[in-house]
């Protein structure tokens, strides 16, 4: 087989507007089927964006033989369900990020998944584009010095309370869906677990959503800080600092797929005055894209996931320490 049949499991707006355009980029994709729970739905997306089969359900998504792996872009409380009744199936699974509600349901996914041998992952797209893939090889090359701390910024506006990301029961609030990407990547950089934390959370008083949560994570080599808000000025930035050096990411988490993407690496001159800044300019690319020729690859071929369920686990356990601590101030 040299190319993943894909079905995708709702016709959420993050798969018909930015994944499925995504998918359509890589090498070795075919998009065989999308379902929901309305047939008439599915229906709908599968005419639009050109797909040949649509199912009513996603247990018939499921059935079907034809279908290699799925991508579940579902709302955060029906992250585990799904993703557990697909590997049953025999389906490898790309999830849309956090990978659960709790590191728990976390874990039954990927205990899940490895009794079914398939392959799971979390969707964290950033990590294979071509700029992150050279942060990395920057940082570990000593190209600013020994890492020391890392700060991060991802915020927009959204007020609507009918929207999921505004209700708490299905996992809404920014920690969840934005502040994750901050942990994940501060953990990804310092290659370690944070030995404490620290966070400060602001709640919606009617929906009870986290709207703004900024968090102290105190990793045995290093520090990282963020904020993530839901209620401000949309805005998004990640600044690595190093001994001898600092990198910054010009859109490090929403990467345009068709626009260049710059990275600035300064180290020397005279800041904070005239510092010398080199700028780094990527050719632009699809992250959705390569995040499924990524996976494809480890699927069909044997390489290495590129984010591992236990990565993922780790990832959940750090939210919900967050949490913890945010609401025992």
């Amino acid at each position: 087989m040299s190319v993943l049949r894909w079905g995708i499991l709702s016709t959420a707006n993050i798969a018909v507007e930015k994944v499925i355009p995504g998918m359509r980029s890589a090498t070795r994709a075919e998009i065989l089927g999308i379902a929901s729970r309305d047939k008439g739905r599915a229906e709908s997306a599968a005419r639009q964006l050109g797909i040949p089969r649509a199912y009513g359900s996603y247990e018939a998504l499921l059935a079907d033989p034809d279908i290699d792996a799925v991508y579940v872009p579902l709302p955060n409380h029906l992250h585990a369900q799904w993703a557990i009744a697909a590997a049953r199936a025999g389906k490898h699974v790309l999830c849309e990020k956090p990978l659960a509600m709790t590191a728990l349901e976390a874990q039954a996914i990927v205990d899940t998944s490895r009794q079914a041998g398939v392959v799971i992952m979390e969707a964290f797209m950033y990590r294979q584009h071509p700029s992150w893939v050279a942060v990395r090889e920057l940082i570990a090359s000593g190209r600013i010095g020994r890492l020391s701390a890392v700060d991060s910024w991802f915020s927009y506006h959204l007020d609507d309370p009918t929207n999921i990301r505004n209700i708490r029961e299905v996992g809404g609030g920014a920690l969840y869906d934005i502040g994750c990407y901050s942990i994940n990547l501060s953990r990804m950089l310092f290659g370690e677990e944070p030995a404490s934390v620290a966070a400060a959370i602001v709640r919606d008083p009617a929906s009870e959503v986290d709207v703004l949560t900024s968090a102290l994570l105190v990793f045995p080599s290093g520090v990282a800080t963020f904020t993530c808000a839901t209620r401000v000025e949309p805005d998004q930035r990640v600044s690595i600092y190093g001994t001898t050096g600092r990198i910054e990411i010009e859109i490090p988490f929403n990467i345009p797929p068709n626009l260049p993407t710059r990275v600035f690496v300064t180290a020397g001159g005279d800041p904070p005055v005239a510092p010398a800044t080199e700028i780094l300019e990527f050719a632009p690319a699809d992250a959705y894209g390569v995040e499924v020729d990524r996976f494809a690859e480890a699927v069909l071929d044997g390489a290495t996931v590129p984010i591992t369920g236990e990565d993922s686990v780790a990832n959940m356990r750090v939210i919900e320490r967050l949490f913890a601590a945010g609401e025992a101030r």
